[in-house]
Parts: C-alpha cells; sequence; structure tokens
C-alpha cells in the first residue's frame, strides 16, 4: 500500500473532504495547491499535513520527493470557469495534469489518479441514451475538452511501470468545508433556502448524473488501493444515479417540506439551457464490487442546516465563476503587486 499521497488541488471542493479521508485511512497527505479559495477547509487537519503552493504546471521534482501516489483534483472545475478563460482552462487542466504524469513517471511514482468529468459526454439535446466508458465522444466545449485532452495524454504514457486511473465523475454534491454553490442539488438547496422557489429551465428535462461528495470520496480510495492490474490506464464513470432536474426538483422539495417543514415553490419555464447527458456507471460497481447508494436527502438537510447556521452563501468564494472574476478585479487594481491570477 503507498504511504505518502500527494493530493494536488487538495484544499478544494473535494480535496478537503478527501483529505481526512486519507488521514483516517493511515495515509501521509502532502497538499499541493494554489489556494485561489484559501486554505480554510483545511483546518481541521492542517497540523496533520504538508501543504505546499503553487501552479501545478510549476511542480517540479523535489516536490514529489518521498511521495508514492498522487490524486489529481487540480484545476478549473466547470463550464462556466472554463469558458471565462479558455487558455487557462487548457493550462490548468491538460497541460498541468500531463506535465505532473511525466513528473510522476520519471519519479517512479506508479499510481496516478485524474479527476475526470461525465461532461465529457453531454449533448445539446436532452435523450435517454446511456452512455458508458465506450461511448464515442468528441466534446468542443472548454472544460470538456480539455479533461478529455487530458485523459488522452495520461494514455499514451501507461506502461508497465505507469498505472494511471481516470474517474469521470458525475455532477457532486453535498456539504464540504470548502463550500461550493454552483453545483445543481447545492443550487437548488441555497435557491429553496433563500427563495423558498426553484427555477427550472426546459422544464427540467435534461438529464445530470450525480454523484454525493462522500461517495467520491470513497472512489478515490479504491481507485487508490486497487491492484494495478485491475486500473491500470482505465476510465471509470462514476455516478450514484442519473435524474432529470425536474427529479431533482422533487427532491429537494420533498426532503425540505417532509424533514424541515419548508414550503418550496416549482416555476417551470419553458426555455432555457438544454445541456444534458446521462451516464452508465455499471463499471466502477462490477470492477471494486461498490455501489453507492448515498442518500442525497441526507446532503440536502446537511445543507440546510448549515445553511440555517449563518452560512454566508452570497459570499462569491462559494462560486467558482464570481470567486475568479473577483481575483482577476483584484489584480488589475493592485498591479502594483505584480501578482497574477493565472
Amino acid at each position: 500500500m503507498a504511504k505518502k499521497i500527494l493530493v494536488a488541488g487538495g484544499a478544494g471542493y473535494i480535496g478537503c473532504k478527501l483529505v481526512p479521508a486519507l488521514l483516517k485511512a493511515g495515509y501521509d497527505v502532502k497538499v499541493f495547491d494554489k489556494l485561489y479559495f484559501g486554505d480554510e477547509g483545511l483546518a481541521a487537519v492542517r497540523d496533520k499535513i504538508e501543504l505546499e503552493v503553487g501552479a501545478l504546471i510549476d511542480i517540479r521534482e523535489k516536490s514529489l520527493e518521498g511521495i508514492d501516489a498522487v490524486i489529481n483534483l487540480a484545476g478549473l472545475s466547470n463550464d462556466p470557469t472554463a469558458e471565462y478563460n479558455p487558455e487557462a482552462n487548457k493550462i490548468m487542466n491538460t497541460d498541468s495534469a500531463i506535465h505532473l504524469a511525466r513528473l510522476c513517471k520519471k519519479m517512479k511514482i506508479r499510481r496516478y489518479i485524474y479527476a475526470s468529468s461525465c461532461s465529457i459526454y453531454y449533448s445539446l439535446t436532452p435523450d435517454d441514451t446511456l452512455r458508458a466508458e465506450d461511448y464515442p465522444v468528441d466534446p468542443k466545449a472548454p472544460y470538456s475538452h480539455s479533461k478529455y485532452m487530458a485523459e488522452r495524454g495520461l494514455l499514451e504514457l501507461v506502461d508497465a511501470d505507469f498505472c494511471p486511473v481516470m474517474l469521470r465523475k458525475g455532477t457532486v454534491f453535498g456539504q464540504s468545508p470548502r463550500m461550493r454553490y454552483d453545483l445543481v442539488v447545492n443550487v437548488f438547496t441555497r435557491d429553496a433556502f433563500k427563495n423558498r422557489q426553484l427555477i427550472l429551465h426546459n422544464k427540467g428535462r435534461m438529464w445530470r448524473p450525480l454523484l454525493n461528495i462522500d461517495d467520491a470520496v470513497r472512489a478515490y480510495l479504491a481507485a487508490l488501493e486497487a491492484p494495478e492490474d485491475l486500473v491500470r490506464g482505465r476510465i471509470f464513470n462514476v455516478l450514484n444515479d442519473n435524474y432529470p432536474v425536474i427529479q431533482i426538483a422533487y427532491q429537494v422539495r420533498h426532503t425540505l417540506e417532509s424533514k424541515k417543514g419548508v414550503r418550496v415553490d416549482l416555476q417551470i419555464q419553458e426555455i432555457g439551457p438544454v445541456r444534458s447527458y446521462r451516464v452508465d456507471g455499471s463499471l466502477f460497481e462490477r470492477t471494486f464490487g461498490i455501489k453507492f447508494d448515498t442518500s442525497m436527502a441526507a446532503a440536502i438537510e446537511e445543507m440546510w442546516d448549515a445553511l440555517e447556521e449563518g452560512v454566508d452563501y452570497n459570499n462569491p468564494i462559494y462560486y467558482n465563476l464570481a470567486w475568479l472574476e473577483l481575483l482577476r478585479d483584484m489584480e488589475r487594481r493592485l498591479a502594483v503587486m505584480n501578482y497574477k491570477v493565472f
């Protein structure tokens, strides 16, 4: 078993749940992160980990000394942020991922787990096609394309001594110490709290594969600990299940009405974005013997409880695009400091 794990992007939404889980499992952990969102999400374990601040494209061999395996969560993490700066998106999501993999090979680090995305499959027309890992894809959007090209680059590096594993995760949801309110279940929970109303575009017909954040953590641990021959150079879809967006809204409303006594109205609109995809997660279940069945309702309740405790959900730090825009504005205003966001 690998002893010391480098988690690139370990101060992010998933990383702040994964790092404590790795520590609990007995691993030593080093986090390498640019800290766009600070390190507050790691406060509970800050004295138990090593933290190095830097851009992943600049990481060098010295940062990997003593590392036994790498989990790469770093990069821009959704379509709006990727479209905001496509060039930075390519550097952070594709070039950096391949650069890190090459360094791993050079340093004889065998296991490399890459955070890919089910958005690689999305189409602009809602349909019921169930997309498995071998489904033909040719993504054009900056975010999806950057993830796909990183996968292709990693596959070219596979050999008997290098074992990359790629996890195409569904849209993650749930509470995290580094919280995000720009993911569909989280957005709906926040909107229900804020407005007691959910707005659904295009009648909510679009499909989404969803993944509880705690199950995402379980998936990374499974990919880390699996025998090499089981996972070398393989891509896995990772999700709880697929839901039409309207069903997600009904689940949020039902949970809050039945558990919190809160009435939530639905406003269903005819027009709006139609990005849709439905994904087959059976390969992961067969390979690892793990079936994810974590309740969406429990995650909604946990997020609601956090909101009731007084979270400032309007703070741009909880929204990736808004936060990057704010940082860029600060960069312009503080140019004399010669600080670069990208």
